[in-house]
């Protein structure tokens, strides 16, 4: 169908195939979008995405997340790549120091809390500002960041990245009320099934999170390559009244409290 055919934008945070950008990546190529992609210095060098540019003929430009001067050379880059301004930007960028420590939630690292809230969540708020302020958004343009449930529900293991996945919804909202009225631009979060991504296995228990969703969730866990259908959409022109919402893509894990399966577990467990 080529649903983005004619449509340029960035998709940040690709690191290798398991990543869901990188089939973000995949799938807006695959429907006719022209896109930059962008990752850190650090993950370009150790990663395999410069290869995956060289065979799509995509530019890279490696930029920072948390650092403001790398961001407005990232969009200038974009902007001079495209011929101007461009559609849509995918927000794919999270970490904790907290996690990757092993640090429990009740005796976080607070240095360490202000690095997981910059990169997973202010790093939102810093591109969106730069967007704004250089208008590099066209008309009807969408912006998308990835989230998680934890930001509403208590998940064992997930640590402050709730506290920055909340934080994220919020700016989603926030910016979302600015963006809309002066540009039209509309700006949305996607809550995803817990993921089998490089970024996702530093989390404690993450198995039991990926099993737990399973049994949960009455269509299973969406994938990586699901969620990267569904973002298309939200590219797309279809979706151009939709703004300011935490879009659940979860196989219906948050609708559910508990199953029949569940509850007959539960009786034999009683038996």
């Amino acid at each position: 169908m080529e649903l983005l055919k004619g449509k340029k934008g960035i998709i940040t945070g690709a690191l290798n195939d398991k990543s869901i950008a990188w089939k973000v990546a995949e799938r807006a190529l695959a429907e006719g979008a022209d896109i930059v992609l962008t990752n850190t210095a650090l993950s370009l060098r150790m990663g395999p995405l410069q290869e995956f540019a060289d065979a799509h003929g995509c530019k890279v430009i490696a930029a920072d997340a948390t650092n403001l001067e790398e961001l407005a050379a990232l969009v200038d880059g974009a902007m001079e790549h495209f011929g101007g301004p461009f559609d849509f930007v995918l927000h794919s960028i999270g970490m904790s120091p907290n996690v990757r420590k092993n640090k429990p939630y009740e005796a976080l690292n607070y240095d360490f809390l202000n690095k997981t809230l910059d990169i997973s969540a202010l790093s939102f708020h810093k591109l969106l500002h730069t967007l704004y302020t250089k208008d590099a958004l066209r008309e009807w343009g969408s912006v998308v960041a990835l989230t998680y449930i934890a930001a509403e529900r208590t998940f064992v293991g997930y640590n402050d990245m709730a506290d920055a996945k909340a934080l994220l919804q919020s700016i989603t909202r926030s910016f979302g009320a600015i963006y809309g009225p002066a540009r039209h631009v509309r700006i949305n979060t996607v809550s995803q099934s817990p993921t089998a991504t490089t970024a996702g296995q530093g989390i404690a228990g993450m198995e039991d999170m990926l099993k737990y969703a399973e049994r949960m969730s009455p269509l299973g866990n969406a994938t990586a390559d699901d969620c990267a259908d569904y973002i298309v959409t939200l590219f797309s022109d279809y979706t151009r009244k939709v703004t300011m919402q935490n879009l659940y893509h979860d196989g219906g894990f948050s609708s559910v409290g508990l199953t029949a399966a569940e509850a007959a577990t539960f009786q034999e467990e009683v038996r």
